[in-house]
């Protein structure tokens, strides 16, 4: 009674614009966490392909802040080779799917890859868990972040208050920033589906946890480990380019049926 009211008061234009609102309130959730499987596909190595190294380094001494204290511009260098391969990638089948689902659903693609694949695809609400690589940032206030012109950050180049600016990347041994606010989207999804990723990094592993009973949730990974604390995850042991596609046009199909 209260809607035909509302709809009654409305003229033309103005009822368009209740109908897409309503429309929008009515879609499901879909958060979706894509981890380095994902990239990979795209050309841009993992570490955890190669026992621990990464480029041949160790993991540690380039990904890590014990590793920025002890020889910054071996970190600096690392990180701008990283830039220019992303920025070389392109993405695949799988990121471009994703981007499929916004007709229908609310999505938000909460990654811990720290290139723009899922940008340049063309996903819109993307929450950035380990950081980004087009981004600088002071060294000592990590509030100070500065966009990248170029590919490189050069030792010298320094913040607002003479810092020497660094990668702005989420390191071993430090804070996860946005952590809690992909926790508050996990724990309103309708579905959820994780990417490219072995489930072992925490805290981003622990996401899965927060999603309500009513979810749904897959799990898409060329390697999946061990399925007995998987729950009631649909499971794919795919690569993401085959498996990705396939369920989104399962989703869109099973969506669009409804209406």
């Amino acid at each position: 009674m209260e809607e035909s009211r509302l709809m009654d008061s409305l003229d033309s234009g103005d009822f368009l614009i209740f109908k897409g609102l309503k429309s929008d309130m009515k879609k499901k959730n879909i958060v979706v966490l894509t981890g380095a499987g994902i990239s990979a596909e795209s050309g841009i190595p993992t570490f955890r392909d190669a026992n621990g190294l990464w480029e041949g380094h160790d993991v540690m001494a380039v990904a890590s802040i014990a590793g920025w204290m002890k020889n910054p511009a071996l970190v600096q260098e690392f990180y701008n080779l990283r830039r220019k391969a992303a920025l070389a990638a392109e993405p695949n089948a799988a990121h471009l799917a994703l981007q499929q689902l916004e007709s229908v659903y609310q999505v938000t693609v909460i990654t811990q890859n720290v290139d723009l694949l899922h940008e340049r695809a063309g996903s819109t609400k993307i929450i950035h868990l380990h950081g980004r690589l087009d981004q600088a940032k002071s060294s000592i206030d990590d509030g100070l972040i500065y966009p990248i012109v170029g590919t490189e950050i050069k030792m010298g180049d320094r913040c607002e208050k003479g810092s020497q600016l660094r990668p702005n990347i989420v390191w071993f041994g430090e804070a996860v920033p946005e952590i809690e606010r992909a926790m508050a989207h996990v724990s309103e999804a309708d579905i959820l589906i994780i990417i490219g990723t072995s489930l072992q990094v925490y805290p981003a592993a622990g996401l899965r946890e927060f999603a309500p009973d009513h979810c749904r949730s897959f799990l898409i990974d060329k390697h999946i480990p061990d399925r007995t604390n998987l729950g009631r995850i649909v499971c794919f042991e795919q690569a993401a380019t085959v498996a990705v596609p396939d369920l989104v046009k399962e989703l869109l199909q099973e969506e669009l049926t409804k209406n």
